[in-house]
């Protein structure tokens, strides 16, 4: 699979070790060595994965991912050494679609690296796929082929995993859908941390539905998306 993706790491070694093995893979690799450096490349390309240490002198890792993911619609995985709770759901909350503490396996690495590559393009090829127009519902507007959500006319920046995560959410619209379901069927796996599913629908309410008037939380059973007709009954 093709793919061009940007490095920011200011260990030399990992720079060189992670572009040498995405390369054999066949993806183009651009590194920066600082956040500084990752923001002006940014300005003046676009890529299809970003990985991101987070600890670096100056302009940190979570720092330029919170200066980008408004504008930056491809995935972001985190590399750090800091490997606690609070570090990678705190990574998470802003934006980041995957986090891999240090030290890795690079061929996970790879594996992670293929495997948003491949959930990116599934957005859009399920939508060619089934024929399916944009889906309005109220305010929302998602048109998953062209991987654009807008909001009352605005368009809205979501990551890789926030924008699958309500393309099934407005698919399945009116169904009251299990935590259990969701990681399942979205981030295609049964095993692993099932609390990544309330960051993200929190990462959409706060970009999407601050009301809570489309997501709404079935207490003890999951989420539900509401219909077009259960949006104005609630009006």
């Amino acid at each position: 699979m093709n793919g061009k993706i940007l490095i920011v790491d200011d260990d030399v070694s990992i720079r060189l070790l992670v572009s040498d093995v995405l390369t054999d893979q066949g993806l183009s690799v651009t590194a920066a060595a600082s956040g500084e450096e990752a923001l002006e490349k940014l300005e003046g390309e676009s890529f299809d994965l970003i990985l991101l240490d987070i600890m670096m002198k100056g302009i940190d890792g979570l720092e330029v991912c919170r200066r980008v993911r408004d504008r930056v619609d491809c995935p972001i995985l985190f590399l750090s050494a800091k490997d606690s709770v609070k570090d990678i759901t705190g990574a998470l909350g802003l934006g980041a679609d995957d986090y891999l503490t240090k030290p890795f396996e690079l061929e996970v690495l790879a594996a992670r690296v293929q495997a948003h590559l491949r959930r990116q393009s599934r957005i859009v090829s399920a939508a060619a796929a089934t024929g399916r127009g944009p889906i309005q519902i109220g305010e929302i507007c998602l048109d998953a082929e062209n991987v654009t959500v807008t909001r009352s006319g605005e368009s809205v920046a979501l990551s890789t995993r926030e924008m699958e995560l309500l393309t099934y959410l407005m698919t399945h619209a009116g169904q009251t859908l299990s935590r259990e379901r969701i990681y399942r069927d979205v981030w295609q796996t049964e095993y692993g941390d099932m609390s990544t599913v309330a960051i993200n629908i929190k990462n959409l309410r706060l970009k999407l539905d601050p009301d809570w008037r489309y997501i709404k939380t079935v207490w003890g059973q999951g989420y539900r998306f509401v219909t077009q007709s259960g949006l104005i009954e609630g009006k």
